[in-house]
């Protein structure tokens, strides 16, 4: 009789497989196919399943230590809640070994005869479609009952299973609960599933906050009665206010895709400072308080962490709030704190850097943290303006003292300096006969315009370039005197794309050019706008965010609104060796070949999708909006 049931399941199975049966449930109709098709596997064959011996069991339960700790009380509370008898509660790993079981003891044995045995792998290809085996492979809920099980041997019991993730989205463990008794119907795991279901969402939720606990974690929800509870959100971030974690309930109730989520600063979403945010703090995060989004969701939140009594920033080195430039990039604030200390002691600067990274602006900056703040400020660009002009642009002349000049005479720039600051920029193309004046003026600090009388002036001296002006003493179109008199300290700035604080410049350029009208960027724009190398540095971002910002029809910058160059911009990333680039090419390649879906990525490329995800972290890949 046994057999026959075998023998009669087997030809079920097969019949459901190949689509012979329309009444079937697809989702089983699916893992039955695969069942055959992907794992060859008999239905009718009676073998026990694999089970790990116990050294191995032991290191398997060893990596989850964490979750099993956290699991235990909510297994045996599951047990109790479902009246105890007749069920076991199972725990598995990502790959479906049993770890953990709670069952009453006289049942023990009935259900190790079912083969649910600690150390069994109960994954779908070792013992086809069943609870614990289809949840790993659908990563959702599942309920198996009795014939729908793939194997003969199993339609005796009936299983729940819901999978458990961890705070990047990877499956971390299933919970399952499964019955051997014969009085069970499917109508009856409905409930059997909410609460499995339930127990699956507490666990996630304490594996985050203890996963978490030495960071910042916000908690929220749409209900003010709801925060603390296991549908809350769950937001991660470290003490620069970036995102490091986000549950599925945050990803839900932002409206946002984990990839454009991880790694963006907190206040890109809410309606507030890091510092607002940080001042709501609490140990224990039991209180809620209202919390808005950047879009306009209204929402209510916790925030676990220490208060801070004082803004964040005022921990931080020191540095000379002033207008028209972002130093929040340590190196740089390290140059300006150098910078303005010389300069008030009266020594030249020489700022080097690529075109468009921002010479003039820290120029700016330096002349408005010194004191002479209330002075002019005036620039001259000696690469812009002709050869035949520079002169008088620069010295000025008296009236009438050649062709073509004003009856009342120039005042040249280094007199509009007087008392201020000059900054000459692109000196490197300043012509040999000016460099000799200029450098006579540096010493003795005497003016003399064209056809004019001698002037004493106070000026000092701020001078950039993006060449290198050793090289042009060595091919004598600069003055080597001139380039020491001037060199008093050299100060490199570094490129936007080497900028440690490429988020904060784009923020801080967003509010320069949005002036009082409200706008923001969406998280894959942003992503990309960072991720891109911008040959031009701040201005061509500067340039860009302008010409957004005049488009933006609704405040939001998305990425179909940048220019194409940037929709698939590659992501900064840190290869090594020609290899590690290969293998960034053709990560990023496949993924977009399979349209980011990890598992067929995965496939496609021969590894795991654990593995496939660990290198995406590596190489900063993230999937576009």
């Amino acid at each position: 009789m046994r057999n026959d049931h075998f023998s009669r399941h087997a030809r079920q199975v097969i019949t459901v497989a190949r689509g012979r049966d329309p009444s079937s449930d697809p989702s089983i109709a699916r893992s039955w196919l695969r069942c055959l098709e992907d794992y060859h596997l008999d239905p009718a064959q009676t073998i026990a399943p694999t089970v790990l011996e116990h050294g191995r069991l032991q290191e398997s339960r060893e990596r989850l230590q964490q979750v099993l700790h956290i699991a235990g009380s909510e297994m045996h509370s599951l047990h109790q809640q479902l009246s105890g008898a007749g069920h076991a509660v199972l725990l598995t790993d990502a790959r479906g070994l049993i770890l953990n079981c709670v069952t009453a003891p006289s049942e023990r044995r009935i259900f190790e005869r079912a083969g649910l045995w600690l150390g069994a792998d109960w994954s779908e290809a070792c013992e086809g479609t069943n609870g614990i085996g289809t949840c790993l492979v659908e990563r959702q809920s599942v309920t198996i009952h009795r014939d729908e099980h793939f194997r003969g041997r199993h339609t005796g019991l009936t299983c729940s299973a819901s999978p458990v993730f961890d705070p990047h989205g990877e499956l971390l463990a299933v919970l399952d609960v499964s019955s051997a008794r014969e009085a069970v119907s499917r109508q009856s795991q409905f409930h059997t599933m909410a609460l499995v279901n339930l127990s699956a969402k507490m666990i996630e939720s304490c594996y985050f906050l203890r996963h978490f606990e030495h960071h910042w974690l916000l908690r929220f929800h749409l209900q003010a009665e709801s925060v603390g509870l296991f549908s809350e959100g769950l937001l991660a971030f470290d003490g620069d206010g970036r995102i490091c974690a986000a549950n599925q309930s945050a990803l839900n109730l932002l409206g946002q895709a984990r990839g454009g989520l991880l790694g963006q600063p907190v206040e890109a979403l809410f309606d507030c400072t890091l510092d607002q945010l940080l001042g709501r703090a609490s140990a224990n995060a039991t209180a809620s308080w209202p919390l808005r989004t950047r879009d306009g969701r209204h929402l209510f939140a916790a925030l676990r962490g220490q208060q801070r009594s004082v803004p964040a920033a005022a921990a931080k080195p020191e540095v000379p709030s002033v207008p028209g430039i972002c130093l929040s990039d340590p190196a740089l604030q390290a140059n300006f704190g150098r910078a303005l200390k010389v300069f008030e002691r009266d020594v030249p600067l020489l700022i080097n850097g690529e075109t468009g990274c921002g010479k003039e602006a820290f120029a700016k900056a330096v002349h408005q943290a010194s004191r002479r703040a209330d002075k002019a400020f005036v620039a001259i660009n000696c690469g812009a303006i002709p050869e035949s002009l520079i002169e008088s642009e620069l010295f000025g002349y008296r009236g009438g003292s050649f062709t073509g000049a004003r009856k009342e005479g120039m005042q040249g720039k280094l007199q509009e300096a007087d008392g201020g600051t000059l900054f000459l920029d692109e000196i490197g193309d300043m012509p040999l006969a000016l460099q000799t004046r200029l450098l006579r003026v540096l010493e003795d600090r005497i003016v003399v315009p064209i056809g004019g009388e001698p002037r004493a002036v106070d000026v000092r001296i701020i001078s950039a370039t993006h060449r290198n002006l050793l090289e042009r003493v060595q091919e004598g179109s600069f003055r080597e005197d001139l380039y020491y008199r001037l060199n008093g300290l050299e100060v490199r700035l570094p490129a936007l794309r080497d900028r440690a604080d490429k988020s904060q410049v784009l923020d801080f350029l967003l509010a320069q050019e949005s002036g009082e009208q409200t706008v923001s960027l969406k998280p894959a724009a942003r992503q990309a706008l960072l991720g891109y190398a911008w040959p031009g540095n701040v201005r061509q971002l500067r340039t860009l965010l302008s010409t957004l910002i005049a488009l933006s029809d609704d405040g939001r910058i998305g990425l179909l609104d940048l220019p194409s160059i940037l929709h698939h911009a590659p992501v900064e990333k840190d290869c090594e060796s020609p290899l590690e680039e290969a293998e960034h090419h053709a990560l990023l390649s496949t993924l977009e070949q399979c349209h980011w879906h990890m598992t067929r990525t995965a496939k496609q490329l021969g590894i795991s999708r654990n593995t496939l995800y660990r290198k995406t972290l590596k190489y900063k890949i993230k999937r576009p909006a």
